[in-house]
């Protein structure tokens, strides 16, 4: 498959992103919260002005910037990475630029991000997240897995290139 077919994974991110965060933006009030899994899993409405788990809230031009510079890394690496690269890697750097320009777009936008899943295990609460951030930690852990599995790739064929054959 050609490499820049990767590219509509980005594109998917991108639509269920805005249709889920526009659903919880015009249909629910702030702070509005629909139970899916009893306490376990709610709907949420509630807005970021920060970076993931509301760190560095109010930054928005930071954001801005940093992530122009990150998504435009991303392409740059993709299409390095055209002729060499596996479908794990494309499939994570892709679910990563889908998620980073979902909430950018937000940011330019509004100024913040809807997040609307919820978690509670317990009487911890883990940070309110959305489809943006979902596909940038999983696009992340592809990314990871594939720098450790080419990593162990290589090392085994250097490992077979070292052998030397047996003489009878």
């Amino acid at each position: 498959m050609r490499y820049y077919y990767y590219y509509l994974i980005t594109v998917i991110v991108l639509i269920l992103d805005y249709v889920t965060k526009k659903i919880v933006a015009t249909k629910m009030n702030l702070y509005d919260e629909i139970s899916v899994i009893g306490n376990f899993f709610l709907i949420t409405s509630h807005r970021n002005r920060g970076a993931a788990f509301g760190i560095l809230e109010g930054q928005r031009v930071f954001f801005i910037i940093i992530t122009v510079a990150i998504v435009s890394g991303l392409i740059w690496y993709t299409h390095t990475m055209r002729k060499t690269g596996k479908p794990r890697l494309f499939i994570g750097l892709t679910l990563v630029l889908g998620g980073a320009v979902g909430n950018f777009i937000d940011r330019v936008r509004f100024g913040e991000v809807v997040d609307f899943f919820k978690f509670n295990f317990g009487s911890y609460t883990f940070p309110i997240f959305n489809i943006a951030d979902s596909a940038i930690v999983i696009g992340v852990g592809l990314i990871l897995l594939d720098a450790l599995l080419s990593a162990r790739e290589e090392k085994l064929a250097q490992g077979q290139d070292n052998k030397e054959p047996n003489g009878a």
